[in-house]
């Protein structure tokens, strides 16, 4: 179960929300000072001691979502969102996205997270965090702005690498954000339920010889696909599937049509997102000639899934469960 929080019922007298606030943060009252918690994570293979954030800005649904489904709404100040996402509307957490700030739908940047007194920023690497548009991690602990990163993006994060397939950098990333805000039980709770749901889904996988699926992100001159580190990988593969990119140690990688051609995909998973909905990337793959003949365009084998179910966050869950469900009905 998905834990959530509202801020409908917070009327209280101050004292009492003063005193909340603290024992939320982790704070300890000794000899009427208030001391500060701090716990020492990993971000993507280096130790950073983290105190407990109190305005996190958040980049993609998939940063907030995690927080969001540790009961951390109050937590977060805000999110940016860019304009590919879907809407925050359809979020199974559109509620706790209405009680936070909507920031920006431009690319993640030092001067918004500045200028929104941020004290915990959530993001991937290359995917939020970035050299060439100057907010890294390394930068911001020299602003003294707190910093974590998706385990999943880490395995070529420079200096600090990190390697998790990318259904336990979902785990890990709920795990540690746990301890930094010191919800650990939650966490554990949360986990433990996704857990369940992934190995449900994997004793009913189809047996035999893994149907091959290739999953279609975007790009005319050459596809855009998901390589072995990034979560729609262990989508496939868990619901009994073989990414037929799965030897790319990469996360999203462009590739060749004669490649996709050559592994003929029996299935192809589009993946879906504001700017380029799936039923043009289906009427391209049915047109063009080098896609046209595939058995998955022939038979019609399309699964499309949900931006925010491809991108590390709780809906990968959501993901996993749909697209298996589809494998199975292609048996019957």
């Amino acid at each position: 179960m998905i834990a959530r929080t509202s801020r409908s019922l917070r009327p209280m007298a101050a004292v009492l929300t003063g005193t909340l606030l603290l024992a939320g943060c982790g704070a300890r009252i000794q000899d009427g000072t208030a001391s500060v918690r701090k716990v020492t994570v990993n971000r993507c293979g280096e130790q950073v001691e983290y105190t407990t954030p109190a305005r996190a800005v958040v980049y993609e649904a998939g940063s907030a979502d995690k927080l969001f489904a540790l009961g951390l709404t109050e937590h977060v100040h805000g999110y940016v969102m860019p304009p590919a996402n879907p809407p925050v509307e359809e979020s199974p957490w559109a509620a706790e996205y209405a009680e936070v700030e909507f920031l920006s739908d431009d690319l993640l940047n030092r001067e918004l997270v500045v200028d929104a007194r941020a004290d915990f920023v959530v993001a991937g690497w290359r995917s939020g965090f970035s050299d060439q548009r100057g907010i890294t991690p390394a930068i911001l602990d020299g602003l003294k702005i707190q910093s974590f990163m998706h385990a999943e993006s880490c395995f070529n994060y420079p200096g600090h690498p990190e390697r998790v397939t990318p259904f336990e950098g979902l785990y890990t990333d709920l795990e540690r954000l746990g301890r930094i805000f010191g919800v650990e039980d939650r966490a554990r709770a949360l986990v433990a339920g996704y857990r369940e749901r992934v190995e449900a889904v994997r004793a009913r996988a189809p047996k035999g010889d893994p149907v091959p699926v290739f999953l279609y992100d975007s790009g005319t001159d050459k596809p855009f696909t998901a390589g072995a580190q990034v979560p729609p990988n262990d989508i496939i593969r868990f619901s009994g599937g073989r990414n037929v990119f799965a030897g790319l140690d990469a996360r999203w990688s462009e590739v060749t049509w004669e490649a996709v051609v050559e592994a003929r995909p029996e299935v192809i998973v589009i993946l879906d997102y504001g700017d380029k909905p799936a039923r043009e990337k289906i009427a391209f793959l049915k047109e063009f000639p080098a896609t046209s003949a595939l058995p998955a365009v022939v038979h019609d084998r399309f699964y499309v899934l949900d931006y925010n179910e491809g991108i590390s966050g709780p809906r990968n869950i959501d993901g996993l469960e749909g697209f298996a469900a589809y494998l199975r009905d292609l048996e019957r």
